[in-house]
């Protein structure tokens, strides 16, 4: 029984969802919006939310935490992140990213776009 589980397995083991999880959030932060599918959107979107909520302090301390969720990414992707996107959200206190349903591909998946509002 899965009581209290709220998270997407998403078809994969631990270390492979959260790789998989950083791979999407650095994609996301690099080009601003991603097709994706619908679950992994939907189990993206807290995961990047946390991080931009932490890029509004920017502090030393919020930066070293975010560079070891994404797993140690280019300091480029960490730089953006500071200095772009969390910048244009300080007078927001949530809700950074947007999910818009695209449809049933012919493999019979959910696609969906994520991106940043």
């Amino acid at each position: 029984m899965r009581h209290h589980s709220n998270k997407r397995i998403l078809s994969r083991s631990r270390g492979a969802r959260t790789a998989l999880l950083r791979g999407l959030a650095v994609s996301l932060i690099e080009r601003g919006k991603i097709a994706t599918t619908e679950a992994k959107a939907k189990e993206l979107r807290p995961f990047v939310e946390r991080l931009v909520t932490h890029g509004k302090t920017g502090t030393v301390s919020a930066r070293r935490q975010v560079s070891s969720t994404l797993g140690e990414p280019s300091s480029e992707i960490i730089t953006k992140l500071f200095d772009t996107i969390a910048k244009g959200y300080l007078s927001r206190s949530g809700g950074y990213t947007r999910i818009i349903k695209i449809g049933r591909t012919e493999a019979g998946r959910d696609e969906a776009v994520i991106e940043f509002v």
